[in-house]
């Protein structure tokens, strides 16, 4: 299978909540937008999309619908200590502080309103141990 495009879709029971978060905190802006669904782009990679969908939407599965759970979405970013300081500022929970791992990453957990856990990250030099469980073009530096 030759995947085209690749994004998550949140399902939630407040889409224009959903929808106003991520557009504020995460730079997402609608290109599609209605009362059920609406198709998020990043102001500053096209490459970067989120769909957020009614939860209790006909085209969902009886069996599926509610809101998404058992979910964490990442975004790794240039600066993790400004967004950190940013989100902070703006009330935002903050379910992991601040922190680097051994593993290869500077990162903090926050969460969105419907509480899917976001991991903010920035990767960084991981432990000897941990370096050699890379590839190496995976390796962060």
């Amino acid at each position: 299978m030759k995947a085209t495009s690749y994004y998550p879709v949140l399902m939630t029971d407040d889409v224009t909540a959903s929808v106003a978060f991520y557009v504020e905190h995460f730079g997402f802006r609608p290109l599609f937008e209605s009362d059920w669904y609406a198709h998020l782009q990043s102001s500053e990679d096209e490459g970067v999309n989120l769909g957020i969908l009614a939860g209790d939407h006909a085209t969902i599965p009886a069996v599926a619908r509610g809101k998404a759970a058992g979910l964490l979405l990442n975004f790794e970013v240039e600066d993790v200590d400004a967004i950190y300081e940013r989100f902070r500022g703006a009330g935002l929970p903050i379910h992991l502080e601040l922190r680097d791992e051994d593993f290869g990453q500077r990162h903090f957990i926050t969460a969105d309103p419907n509480g899917v856990l976001i991991d903010i990250i920035k990767p960084i030099a991981p432990s000897a141990e941990f370096a050699a469980q890379y590839a190496d073009e995976a390796l962060p530096r």
